[in-house]
């Protein structure tokens, strides 16, 4: 007989607590991690102090606020029980990292990081801070694997600000892509294997992120970068629209996505060898690719690659496709663990709360892998729980008809 779903569950959660309990040296913070992050998973209203602490059954939510504030424990040490987590539970051969920022809208000017500045996730400027993450995406699922609190110059340039929110002397200035290239680099070192990143155009558009990604690391990429974006002279814009012949557009899909397969017009274009970076015998091509709405075809996005000799605009669009998968991440672990529900102030506390929050979600993405190809009959919470240089030329890919060929411009 099958085990019952909310055995599955107790059981998986206890080898991922296995995993991550020697982070703690004493039992008392142990157990408040163990209720913390049940509570995380729990049907609990707003998962703040108050609320978590009366799911776990504790009179008062000092234990939990301890637990963030001053227990002793190095968030990023969980943070590398999580990565192995996920690279056990969701690795296969194809997998991406994706890189993004999120908000989280603040009141007032003492939490860590918090200014009026511009948040993607609110579509306009709040007072929020802003915090950089990597998701880790294959066949099997996705989750977030990694994080970074920004901190505005209004904070570094600040030393008695930064002291009073506990933020560490050597932290200094760093932009959001340096950022992000510290948790590729990272990453790249972890149990987790990855071959491609993805990114949005904030960091796409950024020559220094995309040579870090290509030779520093020797990974490939897809990022999207804005239409006035320069490739070889000039803007992709007016590249597409003036070069491109109507027969370099094929409609391909970027991936399913909740409504069934995400179709678009796509063209791709391969561009010149970089002899000096790429020498006589090239094992990468770079690409600029453009993706256009069925629907309004007005609307265009772009992006650039570069990819194995042997990588098709098939191939492309759909690595492409992989970075909404980070979205998703951001919408689950927000509506599902609470990401954005702390009241923590200090810079510590960011980091504590943020990584039980992604390991939450990373326990829901295992679970999810889980009810896929084994069969667990639930994706609830269980109710059992109480707690050289050539000629400046690019070839566009063509899509098949017999007798055709790339045509070179």
């Amino acid at each position: 007989m099958d085990e019952p779903p909310a055995g599955v569950w107790d059981r998986e959660l206890e080898e991922l607590f296995l995993r991550v309990g020697a982070r703690f040296a004493r039992v008392e913070p142990r157990r408040r991690m163990r209720d913390y992050v049940r509570g995380l998973l729990g049907p609990v209203g707003r998962k703040n102090g108050w609320q978590l602490a009366e799911y776990a059954g504790h009179a008062t939510p000092d234990g939990l606020q301890h637990l963030l504030a001053r227990s002793r424990w190095n968030a990023d040490s969980v943070r590398d029980d999580l990565q192995q987590y996920i690279a056990d539970q969701l690795g296969d051969d194809n997998r991406v990292l994706m890189l993004d920022d999120t908000g989280f809208v603040k009141k007032g000017e003492t939490s860590a990081g918090v200014q009026r500045q511009y948040s993607g996730t609110a579509g306009r400027t709040e007072n929020c801070q802003i915090g950089v993450f990597a998701a880790y995406a294959t066949s099997r699922g996705h989750a977030l694997v990694d994080r970074e609190l920004y901190l505005p110059k209004s904070w570094t340039d600040n030393q008695d600000r930064c002291q009073a929110a506990h933020v560490p002397d050597q932290r200094i200035f760093s932009t959001k892509g340096d950022l992000a290239r510290d948790i590729i680099r990272r990453a790249h070192d972890s149990p987790l294997r990855f071959s491609w990143v993805t990114a949005d155009a904030a960091y796409g558009q950024d020559g220094h992120f995309r040579r870090f990604i290509e030779d520093d690391l020797r990974l490939h990429y897809v990022v999207a970068v804005p239409k006035s974006q320069q490739v070889h002279g000039p803007r992709i814009e007016d590249r597409f629209r003036r070069e491109a012949p109507p027969e370099a557009w094929k409609r391909l899909s970027a991936g399913p996505g909740a409504k069934g397969e995400r179709v678009y017009d796509w063209a791709g274009a391969l561009l010149p060898v970089v002899w000096e970076r790429d020498g006589d015998e090239p094992t990468r091509r770079r690409w600029m690719i453009a993706r256009r709405s069925i629907s309004d075809p007005d609307e265009i996005a772009y992006f650039l690659a570069s990819a194995p000799l042997d990588t098709t605009l098939t191939d492309l669009a759909r690595i492409a496709g992989c970075r909404w998968k980070i979205e998703e991440c951001f919408q689950s672990a927000k509506n599902e663990c609470g990401l954005d529900e702390y009241e923590v102030r200090r810079y510590t506390g960011w980091y504590r709360h943020i990584t039980l929050a992604m390991l939450a979600h990373a326990f829901l993405a295992a679970m999810a892998t889980l009810e896929r190809e084994k069969g667990v009959a639930t994706m609830t919470h269980p109710t059992s729980w109480t707690s050289r240089r050539p000629r400046s030329v690019v070839s566009w890919q063509l899509a098949h008809h017999p007798g055709t060929a790339a045509i070179t411009l």
